[in-house]
């Protein structure tokens, strides 16, 4: 593809090739956009996720040179070889980020549009499966609506080069290299079109389609089922969290969630009825376990007006006083709701008069801003109007159509099958953001609604830019055995590298026994009587409580603490404490949650965030930081007990542990110091998750409370682990509301100088409606050797304060 000529523009480079148009236009001195297109002009559509204002107006420069044009901003230079078009991307060092192979790297093949049409001749086929209900149309006939492309975006990846994202998968992959993903939205796949690499850069696609990543025998390249043009993103880092800041830049910042959606969340399949959730909270109270809010799983309607947004009035027969109950109680409620109606509800009749119904006139048509707005006010007057706190938009792949049969589907018939399903009703260009819409029309109008109440939506999809939207994606109905809860800690890790913050999973798994269904496949037929259930549940809750949100679901089997035993058994135990330690660190956690809104942090993090220079952290996929100061390591392998409550023997209470390169790291449990750069054999019985501090960290640590807003005078202590400078910004707020956008928060910065032994609080800045102050604390120093701690008590009203050690 050899370039003919090339055009500098105010705001963009235009490059003519003998096969298309290209463009190179710096939206930041980080953040590159390439256009490619065979047309004779290029798509003037607007992008579902990119900000409307993110292309500032830069100054970049351009040199020609006989065999090359090489176009720079201060941070990037693209070299573009004028015989291929091949790309080759450097920093100002010149060091190679990545590049396209010699002959070219961006390929576009000419395909048609195919759409249904859909009349009134067109039947209907309503069905049910474990998923939910289902509504299949089959078209009247299919018309060519335009031509569009496949397009291909090939790359040179290095040997020693590490990719992650991708979104949310359950194959349990973390390193993406030598491998390949299908990118199709479905039960258990969340996805999220960007890359991100260690040495240094970040990919983003704005694609819509269906896409393949691969890095395999079939070549390296990123491949997209239906666009007018290839259009993506180069954003340079170097740091994983740069990359991440240039994302959230492009696609949108990330609300504050509410403190409460932090603290402990319970559910199942499900709580039946008014009288059932608030007796739930109740005995939490009474047993003094911790606990935020319970969820209203599917069925909150009436009989079998599937989709239906309100209360059966049977079951909860005044909502109202129900919800008042519940905050009474100190806890809030979730309610789940679904695009999709059918049994001719009053929700799905409304819908289908105004025409808002997709092809199988079931599911109603996100794309649509009037759709989505009459979405809003049907949720709003059947549900949010009685005061309930937050959505679960369950099913928002709404047309995944394989969770179906015995056998589970290879993946390339999942693939088919899955798409084929979501192109009947959905633009083939736009089948990957259905979830992205919805979300925005929830959040938008919720915004509109009230200021009062943070929004907060638990989505089981996910895509670019959805993180703007308070969005929360969970990782699907996965099944109760020890292999997937290993896989699930890259999922997890997988979705949050890609800028997108908010992930959880069903603690314990969805499906816990083993029926006929290819998916319903836990180890566990007697659920929470097994012994070798309770076991996996207590170390899949030790995982959960350093997830961003901690939350307990799925089917089989209840789900409540006093379900795996009472008081003074160890499995019961063991959840308490750790449920406790969740709200314990509630000032660190809610401090870090206050930085992603703030400063684009990332909260769940894989370890080549922090030590992108320690290779032999790439491949680590069993652990990760959680926030800056902690290295969490989940148990993934029994040592009790096998599923039938079969007794294990000789079964060491160790999990191995990469301490990372480049700082020392203290047990969590014990205060023992060690050096990073090695791998030990840590302790991990039943009561011990291994959880490592890195030295230099600054951890508060609140008292024991049941509910996150819940006021004590008893001091929050201040952890410093020693061997390192280091810094926390302590930040807080109301804790719902919006206020804080308007500058109602504060923060006070604390810093330990190592050499010194000196701890400086600086002074607090800012403030807000209820704001304490005065704090007590107290200060404890910890050094791994023999004496571990030295401790000061202040009382501290927002001055600034230095404490030598």
């Amino acid at each position: 593809m050899e370039v003919v000529k090339s055009t500098r523009q105010k705001d963009q480079l235009l490059i003519e090739c003998r096969n298309g148009l290209m463009k190179i236009i710096p939206y930041t001195e980080s953040i590159i956009r390439i256009r490619y297109t065979l047309e004779k002009q290029f798509d003037e559509k607007e992008s579902l996720f990119v900000e409307p204002n993110a292309q500032q107006n830069l100054p970049y420069s351009i040199e020609e040179k006989e065999d090359i044009i090489v176009f720079s901003t201060r941070k990037v230079h693209i070299h573009i070889d004028k015989h291929t078009a091949a790309f080759t991307y450097k920093d100002v060092s010149g060091k190679v980020l990545t590049k396209e192979p010699k002959h070219g790297g961006k390929t576009l093949v000419p395909t048609e549009v195919i759409k249904p049409v859909y009349d009134q001749h067109t039947e209907i086929e309503n069905s049910h499966n474990v998923d939910g209900a289902r509504a299949k149309a089959e078209a009247t006939k299919h018309v060519v609506d335009r031509m569009a492309y496949h397009t291909k975006l090939e790359f040179e990846w290095v040997e020693e080069e590490a990719l992650y994202g991708l979104g949310s998968h359950e194959e349990g992959v973390l390193n993406l290299r030598g491998t390949h993903q299908y990118l199709y939205q479905q039960n258990m796949k969340a996805v999220v079109p960007v890359l991100v690499s260690t040495k240094g850069y970040g990919i983003v696609v704005d694609s819509y389609s269906t896409m393949t990543f691969r890095d395999d025998i079939h070549g390296s390249y990123i491949w997209t089922d239906m666009d007018s043009e290839m259009d993506y993103y180069f954003v340079y880092g170097p740091d994983f969290d740069q990359i991440v800041k240039s994302y959230r830049y492009l696609t949108g910042k990330a609300p504050l969630l509410p403190k409460w959606a932090f603290g402990y969340v319970q559910s199942k399949e499900r709580y039946k009825s008014q009288a059932e959730l608030i007796s739930v909270i109740q005995e939490y109270r009474q047993r003094q376990i911790p606990l935020d809010l319970i969820v209203l799983d599917w069925r909150s309607w009436t009989g079998d007006l599937w989709g239906q947004k309100s209360f059966d009035p049977e079951r909860f027969p005044n909502p109202t006083e129900m919800m008042e109950e519940i905050h009474q109680l100190n806890a809030k409620l979730m309610v789940s709701i679904w695009p999709i109606m059918s049994n001719d509800g009053p929700n799905h009749v409304e819908m289908k008069q105004k025409g808002y119904l997709l092809g199988n006139q079931a599911t109603y048509d996100a794309f649509n801003e009037e759709a989505r707005n009459l979405y809003w006010k049907q949720a709003n007057e059947g549900i949010f109007s009685h005061g309930t706190d937050a959505w679960w938009c369950d099913c928002t792949e709404p047309f995944e159509a394989d969770w179906v049969g015995e056998v589970k589907p290879e993946p390339e018939e999942r693939l088919f099958i899955n798409t084929q399903e979501a192109k009947k009703y959905l633009d083939p260009a736009y089948i990957n953001a259905y979830s992205l819409l919805h979300s925005k029309g929830l959040y938008e109008n919720q915004r509109q609604t009230t200021e009062s109440k943070r929004v907060v939506n638990l989505t089981r999809s996910s895509y670019a830019g959805q993180q703007k939207y308070s969005t929360i994606t969970w990782s699907g109905d996965i099944a109760a055995n020890w292999e997937t809860m290993r896989n699930q800690i890259a999922a997890g890790l997988n979705m949050c590298v890609t800028g997108i913050p908010y992930w959880t999973l069903d603690i314990g798994a969805f499906f816990v026994a083993d029926r006929e269904q290819w998916f319903w496949n836990g180890d566990y037929q007697e659920g929470c009587e097994d012994l070798g259930y309770r076991e996996l549940y207590v170390r899949w809750l030790q995982y959960g409580v350093f997830l961003p949100v901690f939350r307990s679901h799925g089917a089989d089997t209840p789900r409540e603490v006093w379900r795996f035993g009472e008081s003074g058994t160890p499995f019961y135990d063991t959840l308490v404490k750790y449920i406790k330690l969740r709200y314990r660190l509630m000032p660190y956690i809610y401090s870090v949650a206050g930085w992603v809104t703030h400063e684009d942090y990332t909260m769940m993090r894989t370890l080549a965030f922090d030590f992108r220079n320690d290779p032999n952290t790439y491949d680590v996929k069993d652990q990760y930081m959680f926030g800056p100061s902690f290295l969490v390591n989940p148990v993934t392998d029994p040592m009790y007990y096998e599923s039938g409550s079969v007794e294990l023997e000789g079964v060491p209470k160790k999990r191995s542990v990469y301490l990372p390169a480049g700082t020392d790291w203290y047990n969590f449990w014990t205060n023992q110091r060690l050096l990073g750069g090695q791998t030990i054999e840590a302790d991990a019985d039943l009561e011990t998750m291994p959880l490592y501090v890195r030295a230099g960290s600054i951890v508060p640590i609140g008292p024991t409370i049941q509910y996150t807003s819940e006021e004590t005078n008893l001091p929050i202590e201040i952890h410093v682990y020693k061997g390192n400078n280091g810094s926390f910004l302590w930040y807080d707020d109301e804790g719902d509301s919006y206020n804080y956008e308007k500058g109602a928060y504060a923060t006070i910065p604390i810093r330990w100088e190592d050499q010194n032994n000196l701890l400086v609080i600086e002074d607090r800045q800012g403030t807000y409606p209820g704001m304490k102050t005065s704090t007590e604390l107290v200060l404890t120093t910890i050094n791994g050797e023999g004496e571990n701690v030295d401790q000061r008590k202040i009382s501290y009203t927002g001055e600034k304060t230095i404490i030598n050690f």
